[in-house]
Order: C-alpha cells, then structure tokens, then sequence
C-alpha cells in the first residue's frame, strides 16, 4: 500500500510543477502586472518604472517564475491590491468559507445520492425507479447556475427560508450560539443547490453497479446457498457496488471547486469562487495567479485521493 502511494505522489509532484509553470505563463500574458493597481498611474513614469525594477518585474520571466514560486512556499503570494492586504491573509478567510460548504455539500450529496442509487438499483425498472432516473437526466441537463437561481427565487425570495446572501449575520459575536446558527443557516441552501445536481452522476453509477452485480454468478451462488435477500443486498451486492463510489470520492471534491465558482457568487457567499471571478473582472493579478494555483492543487489532490481510496477498498489496482 505505501509503495502504491509514495510513486503516486511522486507522480503528483511534476504535475504539480507543470501547473505552476502554465498558471503564471498565462497570468504573464494578462494584460498589466503586478504591479498594476498598486500605484496610481498619474505618477512619474521614471519612479514608476524604479519600483518595477526594485519588485523585479523587469527580470527575465524564468527568474520571476523562480521568486513567484519562492515566495508560494514560504506563504508570500503577494499583495492584493483590491483588498490592500496580503493575498495568503486574504485566502485564509476565504478558504474556510469555501471548505464548510463543500463539507455541507458532501453530506447532502451522499445522504440524498445512496438511498436513490439503492432504491433505484435494487428494485430497477419500476415506477420508483422511472422517477429517480428521470430526476438524474434533469439533473444532468440542468445547468447549475439555473438551479441555484431557482433556489434563491423559491426559498430565498418566494418564502424567505433562507438567507440569499453573506456567510453570517451581521453584527453577531464570533463564537456565539447565535453566531454559528447564522453562518449555518446561511451555508444550507448554496450546499443544497450544488448537492441537487451533484448527486446525479453519484445515483447513476451506484445504480449501475448495483444491476451489474446483481447478475454476477457469485450472486447466484450466494442466492443458490440459501442466503436471505437482506443478507445478498448488503453482504455482497452493496458491498462491490460502492468501489466505484469510493473511487468517485476524490473527484467529487474537485467537481465542487467548478461548481463552487458559479454558486459563490450567485448567492454572495465570501469564499474562493467569488473571489476568483472578483479577481479576473478586477485584474488582481497575484490573487488569480494564487486562486488557481490552489485550485488546481486541490484538483491533483482529489484524483491522488480518489487512487488511495480505490486501493484501499480494492487491493486488485494497487501497483506492485
């Protein structure tokens, strides 16, 4: 198991590489640098062009790639000239707003996509099963920015359940039972929305599996023995059935970083999405360049832990 898991992080590590080297090539080609935003432009270009030369933006773009990455491990990102602070601090406040909602998301993900999968498996080609297959091809038709829409018009606006903006109540003490009630009242309807369309891809695969392996001769020979259904469903049949799930686990949490983007900022909600697309309309070079990098990290990470999680429960793929 750990030689499996060290040659894959060794695999992560170039990728890694390579994706820090194409995230600042293309911010290179954005239009302004780092610089840009921080001055005001109406400043001698002389002592304009001196502090681009004391930040070293005038150095060859390999040696700025080199600090840029320097900087990334010790925690210096820059400084965001939008929010006038350091982008490190900037993500930090963001990052926690974005990880509770992607825990809240996976939990309605999962709490709603195994009993249809199972419902839907197990007693397939009934009407129960139409319906969950019928919700699954909506869901996979159904942009998620319109879900999120509808969310926010019906049980934001329509009937006022829930908040449609913020992450918190203003005005409320940190640390109170107040407090912690608001930041979850406001967290429930943007992890809904993204859960609703989320769980689709979850369904079909455990319900698939499920028919699949309900043909398997070691079925059969578990039904010919005498065992009960109970006994079948959940010792055999739910068992092999939940591999690919486990496997889809990790990739589960990178499809909510694209998902996260769109539903951030329809509901308002103060987390890394918004902030990517605050920072690609403003130009906030050195939070973009951080923000994707991240993102894509978080990406490399999901599919590494999706092949530890299948190993686990697989021993078959590990490598030898």
């Amino acid at each position: 198991m750990w030689k499996f898991s060290v040659r894959r992080i060794l695999i992560m590590l170039p990728q890694i590489i390579l994706l820090s080297l194409l995230i600042f090539i293309m911010a290179k080609m954005m239009p302004g640098d780092a610089l840009t935003g921080l001055i005001d432009p109406n400043i001698d270009p002389v002592a304009i062009e001196k502090q681009r030369e004391r930040l070293g933006l005038n150095n060859p773009w390999y040696v700025q790639y080199v600090d840029w990455v320097r900087g990334a491990i010790q925690g210096d990102l820059g400084q965001s000239f939008r929010y006038k602070m350091p982008v490190s601090d900037l993500i930090g406040q963001r990052l926690i707003n974005s990880f509770w909602l992607s825990v809240a998301t996976l939990i309605f993900t999962y709490a709603i996509a195994l009993p249809l999968g199972i419902i839907s498996g197990r007693w397939n080609d009934t009407w129960g099963d139409r319906l969950i297959t019928g919700y699954t091809y909506v869901g996979f038709a159904a942009p998620l920015f319109i879900t999120a829409l509808l969310m926010v018009w019906i049980f934001g606006f329509k009937f006022g359940l829930f908040p449609t903006s913020g992450s918190v109540a203003p005005g409320l003490t940190p640390g109170s039972m107040d407090y912690v009630m608001s930041k979850i009242q406001h967290l429930l309807l943007p992890a809904f929305s993204m859960a609703v369309i989320t769980t689709v891809s979850t369904v079909q695969y455990l319900r698939s599996e499920i028919i699949d392996t309900k043909q398997k001769d070691f079925i059969i020979t578990a039904r010919a023995k005498g065992a009960s259904e109970s006994r079948v469903y959940n010792r055999h049949i739910f068992r092999n059935s939940l591999l690919p799930i486990a496997a889809f686990f990790g990739y589960e949490i990178t499809g909510l970083i694209g998902g996260s983007i769109f539903v951030e900022n329809i509901f308002g909600y103060p987390g890394m999405g918004q902030l990517f697309l605050e920072s690609i309309n403003l130009r906030d070079y050195s939070v973009v360049t951080s923000v994707v990098l991240l993102f894509g990290i978080a990406a490399i990470l999901g599919a590494l832990l999706s092949d530890i999680i299948l190993s686990l429960v697989d021993p078959r793929i590990r490598i030898k």
